[in-house]
Order: C-alpha cells, then sequence, then structure tokens
C-alpha cells in the first residue's frame, strides 16, 4: 500500500503541478484499487493549517478527509504501536506528524514524500519522491 504524506496528499486532491507525474500516477491507480492510505494523522495537520491560516483550501478538513475517501483511499488510525514507534525513530527531525507518518509508513507501506528531510533520513523506510 502506498502512503501519500500530507502534502502530497494535498497535491494529489488540488491536482497541483507540484506533484510528480510518476507520483499522481502511482497514487491515482493505488486509490482506484484501494491500495493507498493516509495518516489519520494528516486530518489533524491539514485542520491546524488551515486554523493557522498557513493553508488555504476550498474545504474544511472534515470534508477533504471525505474526499479522500471518497477518492478511494483508506484511513490508518494512529494506534499506541505507532506512536510509540514515532518517539523511537533514531536522527529523526522533532515533527510529530512527519514522526507519525513515517512510523505508520514502517508498517510495511511505501511513503511518498517530498520532504527532503525524510528522502535523506538514513533510517529503514520505503520512500518515493512526491516530485518524480
Amino acid at each position: 500500500m502506498i502512503l501519500p504524506d500530507t502534502h502530497s496528499l494535498i497535491w494529489f486532491l488540488e491536482s497541483s503541478s507540484r506533484l510528480g507525474s510518476v507520483a499522481q500516477h502511482r497514487i491515482r491507480e493505488s486509490a482506484e484499487r484501494e491500495q493507498a492510505a493516509f495518516s489519520a494523522i494528516s486530518v489533524w495537520e491539514v485542520a491546524l493549517l488551515l486554523s493557522k491560516n498557513r493553508l488555504t483550501l476550498n474545504v474544511s478538513a472534515i470534508q477533504w478527509r471525505q474526499n479522500l475517501l471518497a477518492a478511494g483511499f483508506v484511513e490508518i488510525p494512529v494506534d499506541g504501536a505507532i506512536a510509540a514507534r514515532s518517539v523511537a525513530l533514531s536522527d529523526f527531525h522533532d515533527d510529530p506528524a512527519d514522526r507519525i507518518i513515517v512510523a505508520t509508513a514502517q508498517e510495511g507501506h511505501q511513503l511518498i514524500t517530498d520532504d527532503g528531510r525524510i528522502l535523506n533520513w538514513p533510517g529503514q523506510l520505503n520512500r518515493f519522491p512526491a516530485r518524480r
């Protein structure tokens, strides 16, 4: 299963040219087969960015989540194992949402991200660049 990070999800739903054509194709095909997922923390992150006016969307965070589900994405909740693993990530930056998304991806998903800190992180993680 693929797991786009929050910005990749935003770019996908907004049909942004910032998302590379290969990444967009992977996400679209995976969602059509219900093999695309999103972390529940991405909804929290979008809601937070909207509330701080650091992101502008034509929908609320609740509707954004509904749009993901309607597009065929599966929501992965943050459980205790993901929470504990997110804190144990070695040599990883402090962003809590990134930590939870990476810990979620470590459950056997391929993370699609444009975050250079994640793409260059030396830890074990199946990742794919979002701009490709």
